[in-house]
């Protein structure tokens, strides 16, 4: 019995999330052959449902992980819209990699942003957040030199010559604006891609326990030594980061800009929250699921008006009552499923060495 001891480990890894891995890999390939075989129509349905689950991830990832209920997003939207808009026009950048300046711009945003909003709790936080995004679309409105207050377009010259458009258009023997689509959904994918492994990467880290720890009760997260100033700081520059680069992108595809349309709270805000909300906020597979049930219903419901969206008030409303975990959540209880498992389980007990080999009651596997 002296040299016995209890053999344990610990895992993250589900049955399920092994099974979902291979499935993602294997969608993934499809999505980046779709254009091959699919309409010009499902591009863009297809580059719609990926960027707003990027920005569902983001969100979900600020409130859900971090527990910062931001209804300013649109700032970093706009924001990183505006600055790509700004290199193409004024300094003759092409499209593609001004992106990635959009998703500077709104870091640079978060900043002040965090430094002022920190000081505020919960409603005021969220409340504070709006109102700096209002600030920022004043200001941008007041830009002229990308159209003021009625917006602008993308030059023909950069639209017309935009990296890898040619190859597509060879490639598949399309228009320069199919072409564009084309370029669009595959940056969309990889985004998405990248934001979803990203954000799931940082949750199985011990940041993502220090997160976790700081959203259930800060008090008790800096009693055990958790930085909860830096974990806040972190995700929401990181939130605004990713956010920016949405906002570059989606207009990018557009080439049509305005202060009213990139700052707008309903499309970016209100939107990203309903999908988080009815999919499962403080889990990856619930902005998934929520940005599918979003679109479906957007589909069904958007000839109808106003009544659209009191349609999404009071689905959200229902949910929220009966399903607080949301749909996913509420799938999640009664299975035992998780596609993208963060918790520790302690697996094994089976004593080794001297003579004894019994097994100890291991956790079970979802």
């Amino acid at each position: 019995m002296t040299n016995a001891k209890l053999d344990y480990s610990v895992q993250t890894r589900t049955r399920a999330s092994s099974i979902s891995a291979i499935v993602a890999l294997l969608l993934v390939l499809v999505a980046v052959a779709l254009p091959a075989f699919a309409s010009r129509s499902l591009i863009q349905d297809m580059f719609f449902i990926l960027t707003m689950l990027v920005l569902a991830q983001f969100w979900n990832l600020l409130a859900g992980y971090g527990g910062l209920v931001s209804v300013g997003q649109q700032a970093f939207v706009g924001i990183g819209a505006y600055a790509m808009f700004g290199v193409v026009i004024l300094m003759g950048f092409d499209p593609v990699p001004s992106i990635l300046i959009a998703g500077v711009a709104a870091l640079l945003l978060a900043i002040p942003t965090a430094f002022f909003a920190f000081r505020l709790q919960g409603a005021y936080f969220a409340i504070g957040t709006w109102v700096i995004a209002e600030v920022v679309r004043l200001l941008v409105a007041q830009w002229k030199a990308v159209g003021g207050g009625t917006g602008t377009s993308l030059p023909r010259s950069a639209t017309g010559d935009m990296w890898f458009t040619g190859a597509i258009e060879t490639l598949f023997g399309v228009r320069n604006a199919a072409a564009r689509d084309i370029l669009a959904y595959w940056l969309a994918v990889l985004l998405a891609v990248a934001t979803i492994a990203g954000i799931y990467w940082l949750l199985r880290t011990k940041r993502g326990l220090g997160l976790a720890a700081v959203r259930d009760n800060i008090e008790a997260a800096k009693s055990v030594g958790v930085d909860a100033v830096r974990m806040k700081w972190t995700v929401f520059l990181v939130s605004a980061f990713g956010t920016g680069l949405a906002g570059g992108l989606i207009y990018m595809q557009k080439a049509r800009i305005s202060p009213d349309a990139a700052f707008s709270l309903q499309d970016w805000t209100a939107y990203v929250i309903f999908i988080v909300v009815i999919g499962g906020i403080g889990t990856i597979e619930g902005p998934i699921l929520g940005v599918l049930v979003f679109f479906i219903l957007q589909s069904l419901l958007a000839d109808f008006g106003s009544w659209y969206l009191m349609a999404l008030g009071v689905i959200g409303i229902t949910i929220m009552l009966f399903a607080p975990r949301g749909l996913w959540g509420l799938f999640s209880d009664r299975t035992g499923i998780e596609l993208f498992p963060v918790r520790r389980r302690l697996t094994g007990g089976r004593l080794t060495g001297g003579h004894v080999t019994d097994t100890l009651p291991s956790s079970k596997e979802e």
